[in-house]
């Protein structure tokens, strides 16, 4: 058994609800799991006939060192450096990836940052606005700590399978520190279909610690 007190200003939620990118946002609340993932080179599954749920095409890992306002703090430069390093692994033009799996601790220092480092990331090839989902599975599950990123990429996967994005939940009213309207971004408030389009359906996932 566990639990915490709740300090304003830290990262954890005062009512035990993790509310991203609202508002109302005003922690997280840790959670317990963990998540078991096979990769595989793509052409030795095709050659095995495995079954194949879903193609990462580009990842990338970073250090934002002394870049960072505080030890924990994260830095717009750092999160915009690592998801446009992704991007261009990938070869992918952010205008045909139409859902991110965020970070989204819903904290109100880390969710503007994120979306700041998002949008930098995106905006170098496009200013289209609102054309790219965003959810957290934190909202739903906590933060599994060391567990958080395969949590993500396994729902990830998932949407892309079914061809649905589903609620992020809690999310009522966005942050007054986050201007959705203007960037490529909204938050997905209901489960919703993923139509085809002119490209794959294609999607990000960000993951972040401390550094």
């Amino acid at each position: 058994k566990s639990g915490y007190l709740y300090s304003e200003g830290m990262v954890f939620s005062p009512d035990g609800h993790c509310r991203p990118f609202d508002a109302d946002a005003k922690g997280m609340r840790c959670g317990r799991g963990a998540g078991v993932v096979v990769l595989k080179r793509l052409e030795d599954a095709v050659r095995d006939g495995d079954s194949i749920h879903a193609v990462i095409l580009g990842a990338s890992v970073n250090n934002d060192g002394a870049a960072k306002m505080g030890y924990s703090a994260p830095s717009v430069e750092g999160q915009a450096e690592v998801i446009s390093a992704a991007l261009q692994m990938a070869g992918v033009d952010p205008r045909t990836v139409h859902y991110v799996e965020t970070h989204g601790t819903g904290t109100e220092v880390g969710d503007p940052i994120e979306i700041a480092a998002l949008e930098r990331a995106f905006r170098a090839t496009t200013d289209e606005k609102q054309f790219c989902a965003l959810g957290a599975v934190k909202s739903n599950i906590g933060h599994l700590d060391a567990a958080a990123g395969v949590a993500g990429l396994i729902k990830t996967v998932l949407v892309l399978r079914k061809k649905k994005i589903p609620a992020t939940l809690n999310f009522k009213k966005p942050n007054p520190k986050i201007d959705f309207a203007s960037s490529p971004f909204y938050v997905n408030r209901e489960l919703s279909e993923w139509p085809a389009g002119s490209s794959p359906r294609r999607a990000g996932l960000s993951s972040f610690g401390i550094g």
